[in-house]
């Protein structure tokens, strides 16, 4: 079984942002050599998550838009009690989920047609960072 580890740094200039990830994904499959396997993508901080959806830009605002509807910013937060003021960021990231697997068959991510793979920021503007770990053979 081969494994291989590479780590995604973001800086974001907006608060919440959705990055397009796929190909950097790709990549590190393509190094790794695995042939069939899987990989793991994962936010690595509470307030970040990481999808698989359409690369329409009319879908990513619709899905920003209905985050921002279920999980508002509101300064009540009890969180906020701690200094914070990021309540909405970490709810935001439970509705998306911090990882996703996706399969690898021949060498290549085993996406449906229009998939690709998303790391989606809430909490932006700092220095934060995704893993992607390849499993396989």
């Amino acid at each position: 079984m081969k494994f291989a580890t590479e780590y995604l740094w973001f800086n974001t200039e907006n608060k919440r942002d959705y990055i397009n990830i796929t190909e950097t994904v790709e990549d590190v499959v393509k190094k790794s050599g695995v042939r069939e396997g899987m990989v793991l993508v994962s936010a690595m901080h509470i307030t970040a998550a990481v999808y698989v959806n359409d690369a329409e830009s009319g879908l990513i605002e619709d899905i920003d838009e209905w985050l921002e509807q279920v999980a508002p910013f509101n300064i009540n937060y009890r969180h906020h009690r701690t200094g914070e003021t990021n309540g909405d960021a970490h709810l935001k990231s439970l509705l998306i989920h911090h990882e996703v697997i996706v399969p690898i068959t021949e060498g290549k991510l085993d996406l449906g047609p229009w998939q690709q793979v998303y790391y989606a920021e809430f909490d932006g503007q700092r220095k934060k960072r995704a893993i992607i770990k390849v499993m396989g053979e």
